[in-house]
C-alpha cells in the first residue's frame, strides 16, 4: 500500500481546520520495526484507524486484532493522549508498539452452573487439565476427585494418601495428575480411570508445598516431576521407576514454590527469603536471588500459560501441521525471554530476569499485607498480585510498573487466575465471594456470591469457557457465561 494511500486513509479532517501530525513508526513487540517508513498521523487518529494501518503494513489477508502501546501504556482513546508533554511535534517519532490479540474472546463467567459435593473436608486446591477436559480437586479429606464437568457430577474418588492433600499438578501432557500430601508423599492417577499409576514416591520428611512438571517441549512422555517441601530440599523424580533421581539442596527452611521453567533451568522460593535458581540436568545451582526482607511465598513465569498448554492449541487458528512438540516449542518460545516475580510476607514483589542476572529489574510496592499469590497475565504483559489487605494490584511486565488497584473485596485474597485471552481475572477471597475484574475498565465486572465460607482455590480452564473454585464449605463450584 502507498504511503500516499495511507495518508489517504487516515485524513478524514476536514481541510480547513489544519489537523496537527505526527511522525510514528509502528514496533512489534518484539523491537522489530514495521516497513514503510517513517508515518505522517493526524494526533486524533483512533485505534480503529491504527488497526486498519497496521494491518495494511503487516499484508495481513485476515485482519489481526492488534493493542498498542505507547510508552509502556495501551492506546485506548485518540494518540494525542499517550504522546508525552515534551515531545517536540515537528522532531519527535512515536514509537508504536502493536501486539495481536488473542483470536478468541472469554466471555465473563456470570453464574454458577453446579455444585459438585462429595468431598468431606475442606477443598485446598482445584486446576483444570491442561485441554480444560478434566477437572480435579485435593482436599482435607486426604482424596483427590475427578469431575465431569459437563455433566457436573463426581467422576472418581481417588484414595491413597494419609493425609490432606496439599498440592496438585497436572502433567503438560495431560494424561496423569500429580498430588501431594501432609505426609511428604506423592501419588500419580489415571483422570480417565481413576486409578493410581504406579507406587507411591516416597522421600520427602516433610509435606510438599508444591508441585511442578518438566515442560513439553523439553519431554513429551512428561517423565519428569519436581516437589518443593517444609524439608527444604527439592527432589526431581524419575515419575514412571517412582524413584527420586536428584535432590536439589542449599536452602536453610522450608521451600515454599518452585517453578521449571522451560529453558531447563527450576526457580525455588523459601523462607529463608532467597530465591535459588538451579539446572535441572545435573542440579547445579546457578544463582542465588536476594532482597526480599521476610518469607517468599509464591513464583509465576511470564511462560506459565504457554507451559501449560504445551501442545494443546485452544481457540487458536494455529498452524494446525505442527507436530504437538513443534507447536509446543513456537508457544514457549514467543513469549521471549523468561521473567520471574516473587511475591513475599514483606508486602513486596520482584522483578527478575533469573536466566542471567542476579539483580532484581524492579522492586513492586504498595501491598499492607502479605503476598499469598501472583501470576503473569497470559499474554505475558500484565502482572497481578493478591494480598492479604484485600486488594489485587496490576503491574506492567517489562519494568515493575504499579498500573491499577483492585478493590472489593472485604477479606483476604487467597487466589487468581487469568482468563486465556487475558482480558479478565477471577479472584478467590476470605469473603466467601469470587469476583471477577476487567482489564479494560480495571473495575468489578462480576460479583459471584455462592460459596456458605472462604474460597481457598481458584482455577479458570485453559480454554477460557469456565472457572472452577473450592473452599473451606467442601463443596465445588463451576461458573459459567
Amino acid at each position: 500500500m502507498s504511503k500516499r494511500k495511507l495518508d489517504d486513509e487516515t485524513d478524514a479532517a476536514p481541510a480547513d481546520t489544519e489537523v496537527k501530525r505526527v511522525l510514528s513508526r509502528f514496533k512489534s513487540d518484539t523491537g522489530q520495526v514495521l516497513p514503510g517508513g517513517l508515518l505522517d498521523l493526524p494526533v486524533d487518529i483512533t485505534v480503529d484507524k491504527l488497526q486498519a494501518i497496521c494491518n495494511a503494513l503487516l499484508q495481513q489477508e485476515e485482519p489481526l486484532p492488534l493493542a498498542f502501546y505507547v510508552n509502556n501504556v495501551e492506546v485506548t482513546d485518540v494518540l494525542e493522549k499517550y504522546v508525552g508533554k515534551d515531545f517536540s511535534i515537528s522532531e519527535d517519532v512515536v514509537e508504536i508498539v502493536y501486539q495481536p490479540q488473542a483470536v478468541f474472546k472469554v466471555r465473563a463467567v456470570t453464574r454458577c452452573t453446579g455444585s459438585l459435593e462429595g468431598h468431606k473436608e475442606a477443598v485446598i486446591s482445584v486446576a483444570f487439565s491442561p485441554d480444560g477436559k478434566h477437572l480435579a480437586s485435593g482436599s482435607g479429606d486426604t482424596t483427590v476427585r475427578f469431575w465431569d464437568i459437563y455433566t457436573q457430577t463426581p467422576h472418581y474418588t481417588c484414595e491413597g494418601h494419609r493425609h490432606w492433600v496439599l498440592c496438585i499438578s497436572w502433567s503438560p501432557c495431560g494424561t496423569k495428575l500429580a498430588s501431594a500430601c501432609k505426609n511428604g508423599s506423592i501419588y500419580l492417577w489415571d483422570p480417565n480411570t481413576g486409578k493410581q499409576i504406579g507406587k507411591a514416591m516416597a522421600g520427602h520428611k516433610m509435606w510438599v508445598t508444591s508441585l511442578c512438571w518438566e515442560p513439553y517441549h523439553k519431554n513429551p512422555e512428561c517423565l519428569y516431576l519436581a516437589s518443593s517441601s517444609k524439608d527444604t530440599d527439592i527432589r526431581i523424580w524419575d515419575t514412571k521407576r517412582a524413584q527420586t533421581c536428584r535432590v536439589l539442596s542449599g536452602h536453610t527452611k522450608s521451600v515454599t514454590c518452585a517453578k521449571w521453567g522451560g529453558n531447563g533451568l527450576i526457580y525455588s522460593a523459601s523462607q529463608d527469603r532467597t530465591i535459588k535458581v538451579w539446572r535441572a540436568e545435573d542440579g547445579v545451582l546457578c544463582r542465588t536471588l536476594e532482597g526480599h526482607a521476610h518469607w517468599v511465598n509464591t513464583l509465576a513465569l511470564n511462560v506459565d500459560y504457554a507451559l501449560r498448554t504445551g501442545p494443546f492449541q485452544l481457540g487458536s487458528t494455529a498452524n494446525r501441521t505442527d507436530s504437538p512438540l513443534e507447536y509446543a516449542r513456537k508457544q514457549y518460545e514467543s513469549v521471549g525471554e523468561e521473567r520471574l516475580v516473587s511475591g513475599s510476607d514483606d508486602f513486596t514483589l520482584f522483578l527478575w530476569k533469573p536466566e542471567r542476572e542476579k539483580k532484581p529489574i524492579a522492586r513492586m510496592t504498595g501491598h499492607q499485607q502479605l503476598i499469598n499469590d501472583v501470576k503473569f497475565s497470559p499474554d505475558g504483559r500484565t502482572i497481578a498480585s493478591a494480598s492479604f489487605d484485600k486488594s489485587i494490584k496490576l503491574w506492567e511486565s517489562n519494568t515493575g510498573t504499579y498500573i491499577a488497584s483492585l478493590r472489593g473485596h472485604v477479606q483476604a485474597i487467597y487466589s487468581i487466575a487469568w482468563s486465556a485471552d487475558s482480558r479478565l481475572l477471577v479472584s478467590g477471597s476470605a469473603d466467601s465471594t469470587l469476583k471477577v475484574w476487567s482489564m479494560k475498565t480495571k473495575k468489578l465486572s462480576q460479583d459471584l456470591p455462592g460459596h456458605a465460607d472462604e474460597v481457598y482455590a481458584v482455577d479458570w480452564s485453559p480454554d477460557g469457557l469456565r472457572v472452577a473454585s473450592g473452599g473451606k464449605d467442601k463443596v465445588l463450584r463451576l461458573w459459567q457465561n
